[in-house]
């Protein structure tokens, strides 16, 4: 590659690197009424697959599958889930990678249900990354859910099989949740889980603690009236957390990534791959 080649290598690396550490910021309270402490935004460990797909800018099926709080009971609508909300804001994050959010959450479901399902509504869509929210039903119908614990290793055991990329979210913080005796323990369980099996936690519970404590007097509520589903601020401020932890995740693993296997000779004004100026195309 000619000098002025390298030059050009040098600032797309510059500019790369800035716009990483952007995208690591907190995002301000200020702005959305719902920010969380970076600490909180993290998941791991590195969700590669999804991350290689954003680099090249190819098509990411995500898909949801949960109970009441994805399929969006408590919303004013479709378009004010979780899942909706997600996929618009991954869209505005990665606009070269088209990004589709599938909605798999059926409310009332516990982790045997979504296990028998797992096969026909999540395997066959031939997802990139799979979120699977769980917990809050085991914990509002036994005073021990140990006996979950099994379902959720088969279901995660299922999921691993192919490629695709796994995170759980664990229970709301809510009212109804935290007056069950219960739910320590299944917080426990989905981490000791997600940690044996090296995939993905979503700390939705501590989120949400977070959101709670942190309240301002008058604030839009982020539980409905029932004590337990959430409002559309709620589901709002859950896509955007996650949003902002799958971005970190990718771009972690991205930087990470050996430099032949991620450098290219960027178009400075357009951030696109260009030829270098000796004629060559870096790879």
């Amino acid at each position: 590659m000619s000098r002025s080649g390298w030059r050009v290598l040098a600032a797309a690396s510059v500019l790369a690197a800035n716009a990483a550490q952007a995208a690591d910021a907190p995002v301000p309270a200020a702005a959305t009424g719902c920010a969380a402490p970076p600490e909180l935004l993290v998941i791991e460990p590195a969700l590669g697959h999804a991350a290689t797909r954003i680099e090249r800018g190819d098509k990411l099926t995500i898909v949801a599958v949960g109970s009441s709080s994805t399929e969006g009971v408590g919303a004013s609508g479709p378009s004010f889930t979780y899942p909706s909300r997600l996929q618009a804001m991954l869209a505005k994050r990665f606009p070269d990678a088209p990004i589709r959010v599938i909605n798999r959450g059926k409310g009332g479901e516990d982790a045997p249900e979504e296990l028998a399902r797992l096969d026909r509504d999540v395997i066959a869509e031939r997802p990139d990354l799979v979120i699977w929210q769980l917990g809050t039903n085991a914990v509002l119908r036994r005073d021990d859910p140990v006996a979950d614990g099994e379902q959720i290793e088969r279901g995660v055991a299922k999921l691993r099989r192919g490629p695709s990329d796994v995170v759980l979210m664990d229970m709301q913080y809510a009212p109804r949740v935290i007056a069950r005796p219960a739910y320590a323990t299944m917080r426990r369980l989905l981490a000791d889980t997600a940690k044996r099996a090296r995939i993905g936690l979503f700390r939705r519970f501590d989120i949400m603690r977070h959101w709670h404590e942190a309240a301002r007097p008058g604030a839009p509520p982020m539980i409905g009236p029932d004590g337990l589903h959430m409002t559309d601020r709620g589901y709002d401020c859950l896509a955007l957390g996650l949003a902002e932890a799958l971005a970190r995740n990718w771009r972690r693993h991205q930087r990470a990534m050996p430099f032949w296997e991620t450098a290219t000779v960027a178009d400075i004004a357009g951030g696109r791959p260009s030829p270098a100026s000796d004629g060559s195309t870096a790879q």
